[in-house]
């Protein structure tokens, strides 16, 4: 049986300083408890996911969701799973270093009154600064200190290849070299994941390349099961309606605009629960198809 409520936290940050207030979704499976948790939102130009698609259609798609095109501001949905013997933590945000409308997840950590030396695992889908900067504190040890690390091997491959800084175009160069600082510090520990192993019972790795050369989503075998996505579906509009458009938030458009369509067809076919990084409401839905494309359903 699966039961999902929404809540609203208020985190003090410090005496007399602003309230922030926390959204979170919760979804109950079994003994299996997820949380998504804010780690604030992104600050993209438009171009860096609408550019190039064809105009006229993706402006009629974008306006139809209220937003518009010249910027973007995703939120970041960080996803907590509690089995009763783990406390798994998929992505660690921004840190500090990013935007400064990201790196909330350690607020929100405390709101929800999980501590970092309780994080047991940490499971990265990707390598890209919003999902993996957050790794390591002021000092340059991880923040979760007593936590085992996976992420796919052709992931870690990729970012901490001198070479990547080179190839990866200039607008991406510093997401390279900060991810290859981060895995440094983790480099002899971490797991090396390949597409369908068990990370932990009832947690598969499924490679879901594109957005990146290894991104890594989850598949989480609990009583109704669950896809954690990470960005493989990076927003709830154009991805979902016209999942076939290459984006320039996409490493390889061609590969990743593959991998979002065969995704969403086993998703919508089989009405599995989904939850993406940068997805509204806490990011927890289904999809389903609509038309010649697929629509997202926050409400289950």
């Amino acid at each position: 049986m699966l039961s999902r409520r929404h809540f609203l936290v208020t985190a003090l940050a410090a005496p007399l300083a602003p309230r922030r207030l926390w959204a979170a979704s919760t979804l109950t499976s079994g003994s299996w408890q997820l949380d998504t948790l804010s780690d604030g939102n992104l600050m993209l130009p438009g171009d860096f996911v609408l550019g190039g698609m064809p105009e006229a259609e993706m402006r009629e798609i974008v306006a139809r969701y209220g937003l518009a095109t010249d910027q973007l501001t995703p939120p970041c949905n960080v996803t907590l799973l509690r089995d009763g013997t783990n406390t798994v933590l998929f992505d660690v945000g921004a840190g500090p270093d990013f935007q400064s409308s990201a790196g909330k997840l350690a607020e929100s950590l405390e709101a929800l009154g999980v501590a970092p030396e309780e994080i047991t695992h940490v499971l990265f889908t990707h390598g890209h600064p919003d999902h993996l900067w957050g790794l390591l504190d002021e000092f340059d040890e991880p923040v979760f200190a007593n936590a085992e690390y996976a992420i796919g091997q052709a992931e870690f491959d990729y970012w901490t290849d001198p070479e990547t800084v080179d190839s990866i175009g200039e607008a991406r160069t510093t997401f390279a070299v900060g991810a290859a600082r981060r895995l440094a510090v983790i480099a002899d520990s971490v797991r090396k994941l390949s597409d369908g192993e068990e990370v932990l019972p009832g947690i598969a790795a499924r490679l879901t390349p594109g957005h990146t050369p290894g991104h890594m989503s989850f598949e989480l075998a609990a009583p109704s099961p669950v896809m954690v996505l990470g960005d493989a579906i990076g927003n709830h509009h154009i991805g979902f309606e016209r999942p076939d458009w290459a984006s320039n938030s996409d490493q390889d458009k061609d590969l990743a605009a593959k991998t979002r369509s065969a995704l969403l067809d086993r998703l919508a076919a089989e009405q599995m629960i989904l939850i993406g990084y940068h997805l509204p409401g806490g990011g927890i839905g289904r999809a389903e198809k609509a038309g010649s494309g697929y629509r997202y359903v926050a409400d289950l």
